[in-house]
């Protein structure tokens, strides 16, 4: 099985705020949307596995701490 390719968060989360600046503009067109839309929705699940892998690990270090 492929392992998922770890993202960087501060790239992720400043490639998510273009995307919503984006989306605040006033003229768009609807093909781009859909695509910043589902790159989004890319970033957004790759960022919350990515996380809940910092937070497995740090739940099995707690449980290690003697």
């Amino acid at each position: 099985m492929k392992k998922k390719q770890q993202i960087n968060l501060s790239k992720a989360f400043a490639e998510l705020e273009e995307i919503n600046t984006w989306f605040q503009g006033e003229d768009f067109d609807l093909e781009e949307a859909l695509k910043k839309y589902q790159r989004g929705m890319e970033l957004v699940a790759a960022c919350e596995a990515q996380l809940k892998e910092a937070e497995n690990r740090i739940k099995e270090l707690r449980a290690t701490r003697v």
